[in-house]
């Protein structure tokens, strides 16, 4: 019998979506499951989307340009221009969602055996993404006693090395929550230059910033030829399914390598771009009620999780996640305990393992990431089976 690859044997399961089998099985058996597990917003996605979609008259549904259709990348710029980030359209180029975005970005300025810095916890996926560059990703971990804040740049300093090539951040991030602040990313932007290293940003969050003010990389004098900002619609419009991203850059040389890559995958999808150019005009008060019902839910699930003995969880001020500690022996057994063994009033949780956020063995054991997508009183059900869950776990730890 063939043998599968070494690559295909290496790469990570995901940890969002492994434990999907026994939420199958739960759901067979009747219980309800509220999925804090993974990023799928319940928001409605805005009517210029779906009225775009509605509306097609196409005979024949061609292939775009490789770098995207030209009309969406020159709306795209009248959209970044309110984040004071002024763009040539062919400084973007459309990807199959975010998770293409950095895939190509690690194939176009990453040799493999190259190394990237990469704050923990971090989006589970950048170690597949790694993996399938061939890239190595060089963790830095952060902390929840000061809610994830961006490590010391000394840090950084001690990891890197000849073969490090890159810095990846996620802005707001995925899982924590964490906004970096002006200082923060000034930091960045010193180191970045001292060692000639391209400043990776996933910056796909932006519209959900809380309590402090959103600074984009591209925002920082001087690293024109560094930055690669990538970005998404999935969360922005609640349009997951569309998957349309973007690889963005000032860098002429970056920009002329990636399409080589976008022309091996020939373009990305007709519909969504149809649908995603349509959503630029999506009026202001859309962004208005999304951003306060994600406030609501936050104030909501922090409060709730910091109320159950054992639990602490560091107030995000971004995106729609948060990182709790909780009184477990193993968050892999326990997302899974809440699964098969598990229910109260036919209800349970379903959580992601925060192990699967960090790349260093052992951390996070204590941990699991909440995404806060659903309502407020889905979400007053989700904490009241996780606290009568931690009631009875077999391994609580105090």
């Amino acid at each position: 019998m063939p043998t599968i690859s070494n690559k295909g044997l290496q790469m990570p399961a995901s940890p969002i979506r492994k434990l999907v089998p026994f939420a199958e099985s739960a759901k067979k058996k009747g219980i309800k499951i509220y999925h804090l597990n993974i990023g799928q917003p319940d928001i409605k996605t805005p009517d210029t989307m779906i009225n775009a979609m509605h509306q097609l008259n196409l005979k024949v549904i061609e292939y775009s340009h490789s770098a995207g259709i030209e009309s969406y990348r020159k709306r795209l710029t009248e959209y970044y221009n309110r984040y004071n980030i002024a763009l040539n359209y062919t400084d973007i180029m459309i990807t199959t969602g975010g998770s293409e975005a950095i895939e190509i970005a690690m194939m176009t300025c990453l040799n493999e055996g190259d190394e990237i810095i990469v704050t923990e916890p971090f989006y589970a996926n950048y170690n597949g993404f790694s993996m399938q560059a061939g890239v190595k990703v060089v963790p830095i971990t952060a902390s929840i006693e000061n809610g994830f804040a961006l490590p010391a740049i000394s840090e950084f300093e001690k990891v890197i090395t000849k073969r490090t090539k890159a810095i990846l951040i996620c802005n707001p991030n995925n899982p924590t929550g964490y906004l970096y602040t002006r200082a923060e990313l000034e930091a960045l932007r010193e180191i970045v230059l001292k060692h000639d290293l391209f400043l990776f940003s996933d910056e796909v969050y932006r519209e959900f910033c809380y309590d402090a003010e959103y600074i984009s990389a591209m925002h920082l004098q001087g690293l024109d030829k560094h930055v690669i900002m990538v970005d998404s619609v999935s969360k922005r419009y609640s349009a997951c399914g569309a998957r349309i991203g973007a690889l963005i850059s000032k860098n002429e040389e970056v920009m002329q390598t990636a399409l080589k890559f976008g022309q091996a995958r020939l373009s990305p999808p007709t519909f969504g771009q149809i649908a995603a150019e349509a959503a630029i005009d999506t009026p202001d008060s859309y962004f208005k009620e999304v951003k306060d019902e994600y406030v609501a839910r936050r104030n909501y699930v922090v409060d709730a999780l910091n109320k159950i003995p054992g639990v602490f969880c560091p107030m995000p001020k971004g995106a729609f996640y948060c990182i709790a500690q909780l009184p477990i022996d193993d968050c892999d057994k326990f997302c899974q305990w809440l699964l098969e063994e598990f229910s109260y009033d036919n209800q349970t949780v379903m959580l992601a393992p925060a192990t699967g956020f960090y790349s260093t063995p052992g951390f996070g054991k204590n941990q699991v990431r909440i995404a806060y997508v659903l309502n407020v009183e889905s979400l007053k059900n989700a904490m009241a089976c996780l606290q009568k869950a931690l009631e009875v776990y077999p391994g609580k730890t105090n």
